[in-house]
């Protein structure tokens, strides 16, 4: 029987590997990670030199706003038809990868490198689309990501879906037939990044997954699991890189204006590359991502925030009900509780009301993986952080289901040195 991937949103994939170059060197963390500290991009930029790497094939968030930034793209692309050029990839076709990756914290995540059908995908609040967002998608975002998408020939993966797997029927069978498919890389990361390595998956492989995940996307099952009617069925949620993939998503509706509609499902850009993992997986945990704002009257911005909720109240400690908002500002440090119909979840209260108040106040909000990096800076005059609570992992798929996308950057999944890496490669042109 042969793996059928017809109907899913995600499947086997012409996978592009580099060869003949250090994987350790290649390897680099996710472009939107370390914005704010670009002591790291100068450390990844010492270590790999003048080694082939990934690192000449992204743009760091951190480098978006620098003087020379269309140039970079310019150079960006220049290097990807290079690579492509003197043979630097192998490619792997109709292929799925297995990954594990040993974090620093010796917890070992699981995941499989497949492509997401972006014609099942949709960012917009509201969406019934298979694969949906998980938070709203900020579109002044997405301008300077497709200025790096928009001719580039081939994408690097940093996306992450997730999928609501309890009984870990997708993912984790193949964890006991690794010395049934091919080992094709296995390496230390830099700077904390732990260990990863990756199988290729044979079609013993590919038939399991693609029943496993025919039978999560069954309608009766996830009405079942969910208990809705009549529900569209929701089968991968986002995890990381949700901008990413609505970038893929913009560039591909581009790319359809240019060519009749008979041509729409064979272009390359109709797919993206992502890594797929389990919400059950026993390393993911959901961080909260932790707001930190730069350049501004912390005081100022405070009595703002009281103003804006009628009945919050500003204490040295949380007491009684509602959303407490804690922050940290030099050597001052409490917590502006406001009223729960604010929100569902005190990020959402928070969020609204710096959207708000910096478009009339100076001010530069960042989103800071760690709390001991947001004190850090927090500790610095003229900034403020406020320090938020986890979201319970379990909730993320009944929440989307029943209430569309959560605020932006509620979550994260680990902390930055645990985000994917780019590896692997593909051709989007």
């Amino acid at each position: 029987m042969k793996a059928d991937f017809a109907n899913l949103p995600f499947r086997p994939a012409d996978i592009l590997l580099p060869q003949n170059c250090d994987y350790d060197k290649w390897a680099v963390v996710a472009c939107d990670q370390y914005t704010s500290q670009p002591e790291y991009w100068q450390r990844v930029e010492e270590r790999v030199g003048r080694a082939p790497s990934a690192l000449r094939l992204i743009l760091p968030e951190s480098s978006l706003d620098g003087p020379q930034v269309e140039m970079d793209i310019m150079d960006i692309n220049a290097t990807m038809s290079r690579y492509v050029r003197e043979g630097r990839f192998k490619t792997l076709a109709n292929a799925m990868i297995y990954v594990e990756r040993t974090l620093w914290s010796g917890r070992l995540r699981r995941g499989l490198v497949g492509m997401a059908d972006l014609t099942d995908y949709d960012y917009e609040p509201g969406s019934d689309a298979l694969i949906r967002a998980t938070e709203g998608v900020v579109m002044s975002r997405i301008p300077p990501r497709i200025a790096v998408r928009k001719n580039a020939p081939i994408e690097l993966p940093h996306a992450m879906l997730l999928c609501d797997d309890p009984q870990r029927t997708v993912i984790e069978p193949l964890s006991a037939q690794t010395d049934k498919m091919e080992l094709l890389y296995d390496f230390d990361l830099m700077e904390q990044g732990g260990h990863v390595k990756g199988w290729l998956l044979g079609e013993a492989q590919l038939e399991g997954v693609a029943a496993a995940l025919s039978a999560l996307a069954d309608p009766a099952a996830f009405a079942r699991r969910y208990g809705v009617r009549d529900e569209p069925v929701m089968l991968f949620a986002m995890g990381d890189g949700n901008h990413s993939l609505a970038t893929a998503k913009e560039c591909y509706e581009r790319q359809k204006r240019l060519v009749p509609p008979e041509k729409w499902d064979t272009l390359p850009a109709r797919h993206a590359l992502c890594e797929l993992v389990n919400l059950h997986d026993g390393s993911l945990e959901f961080e909260p991502i932790h707001r930190v704002v730069f350049h501004t009257d912390s005081q100022a911005l405070l009595d703002a925030l009281v103003r804006a909720y009628p009945g919050a109240r500003r204490e040295r400690t949380a007491v009684g009900s509602g959303l407490p908002l804690r922050y940290v500002s030099g050597g001052d440090e409490g917590v502006i509780t406001v009223p729960a119909a604010a929100a569902h979840l005190p990020v959402g209260a928070l969020q609204r009301f710096l959207d708000d108040y910096l478009m009339d106040h100076p001010g530069r909000v960042d989103y800071i993986h760690g709390e001991d990096v947001a004190r850090e800076f927090a500790a610095r005059p003229g900034n403020i952080a406020f320090l938020l609570p986890p979201m319970a992992k379990e909730d993320l798929f009944p929440t989307v289901i029943h209430d569309g996308v959560l605020p932006r950057k509620t979550f994260s999944m680990g902390e930055a040195h645990d985000k994917r890496f780019y590896l692997e490669a593909r051709k989007i042109r």
